[in-house]
């Protein structure tokens, strides 16, 4: 016969701590934008070399730059928006 073993917390009682360190506005809005930029295909610098593309010509690192920060800042407003 198995003797019981002390009872277990169910996930909500938990203390804050045992659940993970909290998370800032900021570091959310990152993890938004590099999931963004990563299911669009933002990131890719090499463009298909059969059919048509809707932007023919290539950005420049500093343009890159530039639209990966304010994708950055909308994602910020989102979250801050949420929250």
């Amino acid at each position: 016969m198995a003797e019981p073993g002390p009872p277990t917390a169910a996930p909500s009682e938990l203390p804050p701590a045992a659940s993970g360190p909290a998370r800032s506005a900021d570091e959310i809005a990152l993890e938004l934008t590099k999931f963004i930029a990563v299911a669009t295909g933002y990131g890719r610098s090499s463009q298909s070399g059969t059919g048509f593309s809707a932007k023919p010509a290539a950005r420049s690192a500093e343009e890159h730059a530039d639209a990966l920060l304010e994708l950055f800042e909308r994602c910020r407003r989102a979250v801050k928006k949420e929250s």
